[in-house]
C-alpha cells in the first residue's frame, strides 16, 4: 500500500489548524457553569471582531443553511414579500427556504457566473414597494462570484426593506462591514473562513432588523433569536450548545485576532491572485464575472469531463477540490483558497490539476501554472 497525503482545497469544509483541532479533544465541562460562561463571553467578543460589528453575534448548533432558515424565520411573516438575488445554487436556497415558510418570493435572477447588480435590485424594489427584505450572498459559493454588497446595501437602505446577507463562504475572506454597509442581518457557518469543523452557525441583526424579529409571525422555536438574545445577555446559551466546537471556536478566534481581519483579507486576496494567475498559465477561462477571494472557478476545457478531473485529483492524487453544481456539473472546476491555507496549498493544487488534465489527454506544459502562481507567491502578501 502506498502512502498518499490528502489535501483539502474545497470551499467547505476547509482545513482546520492543528491547535483548533486539538481543542476539540479537551475534556467536556458542564455548560451551565461560570467556567463555560467565561468562554462564551470571550467568544462573543471575538465574534463581534470577526463580523466587524458593534451588534451582538449569536451562535447556534447548526450549519450555514440553518442560519439561512433562522434569518427567514425571524425576519419574515407568511405572505410577506421577500426579494431574492439568484445567481447560483445558494441564491436558489434562499428562495426555497422562503417558499417553505409561506413567503411571497420575488426573484431577481442572473445566469450562473454573473453578478447581481445594484440596479437590478433597485428596479425590483420599485416594482415591489411592500417588500419586507432583500436576500443575497456576499459570495455565491457555487460560482465563485462575489456581489457588490456595499452598493446593494445603499440601494436597500433607501427603502423600508431589510437587507439580509449570506456570508457563509465570504466572511473572513472578503472585506465586509455590516454596520457601515447597511446590512440588517449577516450570517455565516463555521466550516469555511472561520476554520472550524462544520456544526456552528453565527448570525447578527441590526436595530432595524430587531424590530421585525419582535413582529415576525413565522413559526420558530429552536432558531428563535429572542431566546438567544436573552441568553447571551447572561453569557449563556438557550439550549445545550456544541461545547467542543465552542472550545475550538475560542482557539480559532485567537488566531483570527492575531492575524487581524485586514491580514486575513490580504492573505486571501494574495492566494486568489496567485490561483487565477495559475489558471491563466494553463489557458483556462475563469467562470465568475466578478471573482472573489474565496475560490477560483474555471470552465472545464472543451472535451473533458470536469467530474472526472475532480475524481482523479481526489482519489488518485489526494487533492480535493470541487466541481460544478446543478447545471454546471462537469463544466466547472472550483479551487478554494479559503481559511487555513497558505502559498504551498496553492502550488500543490495547481500541480495536481496539471497532472489530472494531462491524464485526461489535455495538452499541458507541466509546471506552467505553478510558475505563474509563484511569480506572486514568492513575495509575502501586501
Amino acid at each position: 500500500m502506498k502512502i498518499k497525503k490528502d489535501y483539502l482545497l474545497a470551499p467547505g469544509p476547509t482545513p482546520v489548524p492543528p491547535q483548533v483541532a486539538s481543542a476539540g479533544a479537551w475534556p467536556l465541562i458542564h455548560h451551565r457553569t461560570p467556567q463555560f460562561r467565561a468562554i462564551i463571553k470571550e467568544v462573543a467578543d471575538g465574534l463581534k471582531y470577526l463580523f466587524q460589528t458593534k451588534e451582538p453575534v449569536y451562535f447556534m448548533s447548526a450549519s450555514g443553511t440553518g442560519m439561512m432558515e433562522a434569518a427567514v424565520a425571524n425576519l419574515m411573516s407568511p405572505g410577506e414579500t421577500m426579494i431574492v438575488a439568484e445567481g447560483g445554487k445558494f441564491g436558489e436556497r434562499w428562495s426555497e427556504i422562503g417558499k417553505a415558510f409561506g413567503c411571497n418570493v420575488v426573484i431577481t435572477k442572473v445566469e450562473y457566473g454573473k453578478a447581481i447588480t445594484p440596479k437590478q435590485i433597485e428596479e425590483t424594489l420599485q416594482k415591489n414597494p411592500k417588500a419586507r427584505a432583500v436576500f443575497t450572498q456576499l459570495s455565491e459559493t457555487s460560482t465563485g462570484c462575489v456581489y457588490d454588497v456595499e452598493a446593494i446595501g445603499k440601494v436597500v437602505s433607501k427603502t423600508d426593506a431589510l437587507f439580509v446577507v449570506d456570508g457563509i463562504s465570504g466572511l473572513g475572506a472578503e472585506p465586509c462591514y455590516p454596520d457601515k454597509w447597511n446590512i440588517d442581518c449577516l450570517l455565516t457557518g463555521s466550516q469555511k473562513g472561520v476554520m472550524l469543523p462544520p456544526g456552528l452557525g453565527f448570525i447578527t441583526v441590526s436595530t432595524k432588523g430587531w424590530k421585525k424579529v419582535e413582529e415576525a409571525k413565522c413559526p420558530r422555536f429552536y432558531f428563535d433569536l429572542r431566546a438567544y438574545k436573552k441568553s447571551l445577555e447572561q453569557d449563556d446559551a438557550p439550549w445545550t450548545p456544541a461545547i467542543s466546537l465552542l472550545f475550538q471556536l475560542h482557539e480559532a478566534l485567537k488566531l483570527i485576532k492575531s492575524e487581524t481581519m485586514e491580514g486575513m483579507w490580504s492573505r486571501h486576496a494574495w492566494l486568489a491572485e496567485a490561483t487565477r494567475a495559475g489558471m491563466k498559465g494553463l489557458n483556462l477561462e475563469l467562470f465568475a464575472e466578478r471573482p472573489g477571494n474565496i475560490l477560483t472557478s474555471v470552465k472545464t476545457p472543451s472535451g473533458l469531463d470536469g467530474e472526472k478531473i475532480v475524481q482523479i485529483m481526489r482519489d488518485d492524487l489526494g487533492v480535493s477540490i470541487a466541481g460544478g453544481q446543478g447545471s454546471m456539473k462537469g463544466n466547472v472546476l472550483r479551487i478554494a483558497h479559503l481559511g487555513y491555507m497558505d502559498r504551498f496549498d496553492i502550488t500543490t493544487a495547481l500541480s495536481a490539476l496539471e497532472f489530472a488534465l494531462k491524464r485526461q489527454g489535455h495538452a499541458v506544459k507541466l509546471g506552467s501554472s505553478v510558475a505563474a502562481a509563484e511569480e506572486i507567491l514568492w513575495k509575502d502578501p501586501k
